[in-house]
C-alpha cells in the first residue's frame, strides 16, 4: 500500500523531469488567449447612446454613466462612463445588454494595481489613452 503510491508519484515526476519543458517566459513573451477569455472591458464612446441598459444589466452595479442631450444633433451624447472593476464579476450581461455594441469585452488581462481606488475607472479616459496607443 505505502509502497504502491510512492512509486505512482515518483513516476509522474519523472515523466515530467523526462519531457518537454512547458515553462512561458511571461514578461516577454505573452500568452495566447482563448478567443473566450474576459478579462478587461472596453468602450468605444462614439457608438454609447446613453440607454443605461448595461447598468441595469449589471448584478453588481458597478456600472454609473451620465449624459446629455446634444443641442445640434438632439442625440444623447455620453458625459461620464465609470466603473468599479474591483466588484466586477465579468460576466458579460453588459454588454449582451448594449443596442449599439458601445462596450466590450478584452482581453487586456494585465489589470493589477497596488490601491484598491485605482479599479475604479474612468473609461471615457481609457478609452482615448488606448486610441492614441494603438
Amino acid at each position: 500500500m505505502f509502497g504502491k503510491g510512492l512509486f505512482q508519484g515518483l513516476g509522474i515526476t519523472f515523466k515530467r523531469m523526462v519531457g518537454p519543458n512547458i515553462t512561458e517566459f511571461y514578461p516577454e513573451q505573452k500568452p495566447v488567449l482563448p478567443s473566450r477569455v474576459r478579462s478587461s472591458m472596453g468602450l468605444q464612446r462614439e457608438k454609447c447612446i446613453c440607454c443605461n441598459m448595461c447598468a441595469m444589466a449589471c448584478p453588481n452595479g458597478v456600472i454609473k454613466l451620465t449624459g446629455e442631450k446634444d443641442e445640434e444633433s438632439k442625440k444623447r451624447v455620453l458625459k461620464s462612463y465609470h466603473m468599479d472593476l474591483g466588484r466586477c464579476l465579468f460576466c458579460g450581461l453588459c454588454t449582451e445588454a448594449c443596442p449599439t455594441k458601445a462596450l466590450t469585452v478584452t482581453q487586456e488581462y494585465e489589470n493589477a494595481v497596488f490601491e484598491a481606488d485605482d479599479m475604479k475607472w474612468d473609461m471615457i479616459a481609457r478609452a482615448e489613452r488606448k486610441g492614441k496607443e494603438g
